[in-house]
């Protein structure tokens, strides 16, 4: 079986969860979903830049609403219990974790500790952190020993 290593900081759309469970055809993939908070993954500005590249200029005006801390944990659990519901509907099988402190240090520990074949990235654009390879799949690249993948998520 092949494992992909899914890291996400949104719950997955029905669009989503159809592009990566079909990504290698009819082979069976095992997933394991590595959710980060969103509120603490980024830092306020750098998400209001990348809200106004795309033209979201309410979006960039309302940043930092967001929950941050321990308050931002039910709601990530919440979008991976949705996510892991979701895959599992497609018959993959999928397990899964809030990951809050860390998640680059965590994401190598979970590729070794499962052999996994892959990482896929799937988040928003963030524009900024892509433009200085800061962002999740370019620091992955470095760190994991398996191939990373990186998919944009869908908005629903």
């Amino acid at each position: 079986m092949f494992t992909s290593v899914l890291m996400i900081e949104k719950a997955l759309t029905p669009q989503d969860v159809e592009f990566v469970t079909t990504l290698h055809g009819d082979q069976k993939v095992s997933f394991v979903v590595l959710m980060q908070p969103r509120g603490d993954q980024a830092d306020v500005l750098l998400r209001a830049i990348d809200d106004v590249a795309y033209g979201e200029l309410r979006e960039a005006a309302q940043e930092g609403g967001e929950p941050e801390g321990s308050e931002a944990r039910h709601p990530a659990e919440v979008a991976l219990a949705r996510t892991l519901t979701a895959l599992r509907e497609t018959g993959s099988e999928a397990t899964g974790e809030v990951v809050e402190a860390h998640p680059l240090d965590r994401l190598k520990a979970v590729v070794d500790e499962t052999a996994a074949d892959e990482v896929v990235v799937l988040t928003e654009p963030h524009y900024v952190e892509e433009f200085f390879h800061r962002d999740w799949a370019s620091r992955a690249r470095h760190q994991v020993g398996v191939p990373v993948l990186k998919l944009f998520a869908h908005s629903e």
